[in-house]
């Protein structure tokens, strides 16, 4: 029976097969087409010059070892590449090119031809250079140590620095992490692609905003490069996108990112994502992403605490060589709590106006600044706001506060309430003991000298007290 090119490259498939990864398999190889079989020389047709690129790269001496099992010792490979697919009326055009035979190639380079007639559209190259070389896209001022770690961010910080250190070997693939706006996600994110930058020199990393790769996408699908698109992206070796809520517009932009997702998983490579929700909440998103986006773990930044934003403040001022009054470092920190993009802009921009102005930083000075921060001034402060802050601070429901029970550490929050309501505010003591379920003046007595001697006699609790303190006169600037 005479030989056929369907028949040959069907042997050479089922040898290919038992060899490579299924992955790997189904997406360069079963895309290939047998076209021809003249005598010795088997044509093949590929879909584009980027997948011709990659056989040669990677697969040349399986192909070429393969085929000389399959067709004898003269048996050589030629490639027909598509380049347009055509329409209704024109006819697809290809180019026949011949294999290089056997070549080694470093894992971390892809060798491109001087002369390529339908070259791969690559943001990312280094323009200048032969050898194709991804930019990772990171900011590299964007690192762990300059990333404060609180309770707010502790385990999406610690998880970030697992993944970096092995990167698509651990349980936490995909990453993701979400939260408001200023929080510090994208610092975290690139922060990971620099780490594992320094701790894995060889691994391909690359950064990348949803809008970004949705525009890329697009880019390619007008120029009938979505293959070449979807390949270049299966070569990463660490993915970060940025933002992805942003897919719920763009539909065929998720299914191409599905199947690079399904790749490179499948393939022990890394993919850290970031959002403003959480995957459960995520709107407009193909529910077979959702679904693979709680694969792995996903970490939540929440508002920093007061401790916390002092503490980036203090990390802010120690690396730009400033210095600050503490009083107003904690006014700061205390009064701007929204996120930490608008503690640092409130920073600089008291900074600039003490540059500018020519004068020494003061309270009377960030009081002035930061009126476009801060959204009240010289607060009046009340009964419910102690009683909030105390809450807040011992980690009390509000309601205990005012119930009556012998709860040790519930009787100190109130006392402390209720000591602090009488050095604070100009309430009656009658007044001050009604907003705690109707208890006496005598009540609010008793506890105020109970505060004052313990302060005296227990250094823990004198310490807890004058830190409420302190916050109640911040709020009260």
């Amino acid at each position: 029976m005479a030989k056929t090119s369907d028949k040959v490259w069907s042997n050479c498939l089922e040898i290919i097969k038992d060899i490579v990864e299924w992955q790997h398999f189904k997406t360069w190889f079963e895309p290939i087409k047998p076209v021809e079989l003249k005598s010795n020389i088997l044509v093949i047709q590929v879909p584009s010059q980027f997948f011709y690129e990659y056989l040669e790269e990677h697969y040349v001496n399986l192909l070429a070892k393969t085929l000389r099992r399959v067709l004898g010792k003269e048996a050589r490979l030629e490639y027909r590449i598509m380049v347009d697919s055509g329409n209704h009326s024109n006819k697809p055009l290809t180019m026949d090119i011949p294999t290089h035979g056997y070549k080694t190639f470093s894992s971390n380079e892809m060798d491109f031809p001087l002369m390529i007639h339908n070259p791969v559209k690559n943001p990312f190259v280094i323009p200048g250079l032969k050898k194709m070389q991804i930019d990772p896209q990171l900011n590299a001022s964007y690192t762990f140590d300059n990333f404060i770690e609180g309770d707010c961010n502790r385990v999406a910080r610690r998880a970030g620095k697992t993944v970096a250190e092995k990167p698509g070997a651990s349980s936490f693939n995909p990453l993701v992490i979400y939260g408001g706006v200023g929080l510090g996600k994208t610092h975290l994110a690139q922060a990971i692609g620099n780490e594992t930058k320094r701790l894995h020199p060889n691994k391909v990393v690359l950064y990348v905003s949803s809008e970004k790769f949705i525009n890329q996408f697009q880019d390619h699908s007008r120029n009938n490069a979505i293959n070449d698109f979807i390949h270049f992206y299966q070569l990463i070796d660490v993915l970060i996108i940025d933002d992805v809520q942003f897919f719920n517009r763009a539909e065929k932009s998720q299914d191409a990112f599905f199947a690079i997702f399904n790749h490179l998983h499948q393939s022990g490579k890394q993919l850290i994502l970031t959002s403003d929700k959480s995957p459960k909440d995520l709107e407009g998103v193909q529910e077979r992403l959702l679904s693979r986006f709680r694969w792995g773990l996903s970490a939540d930044l929440q508002l920093p605490d007061y401790e916390t934003r002092i503490e980036i403040l203090d990390r802010k001022m120690k690396n730009d060589g400033l210095e600050m009054p503490r009083e107003v470092v904690k006014y700061l920190a205390y009064n701007i709590n929204s996120n930490v993009r608008e503690l640092e802009g409130a920073l600089i921009s008291l900074l600039a106006q003490s540059s500018l102005n020519k004068r020494e930083i003061d309270l009377d000075l960030a009081k002035r600044v930061l009126r476009n921060f801060v959204k009240t001034s010289s607060k009046e402060i009340t009964i419910e706001t102690i009683q909030k802050m105390v809450c807040d601070y011992f980690d009390v429901p509000y309601d205990k506060l005012l119930q009556k029970t012998r709860k040790r550490e519930i009787v100190q929050a109130r006392q402390i309430t209720m000591y602090l309501a009488k050095a604070f505010t100009k309430n009656s003591l009658k007044t001050i003991g009604e907003h705690f379920g109707g208890r006496d003046h005598t009540t609010v007595i008793h506890s105020c000298q109970t505060v004052k001697d313990l302060m005296d006699t227990d250094s823990t609790f004198r310490e807890s007290v004058m830190e409420l303190q302190q916050k109640v006169q911040l709020a009260a600037m």
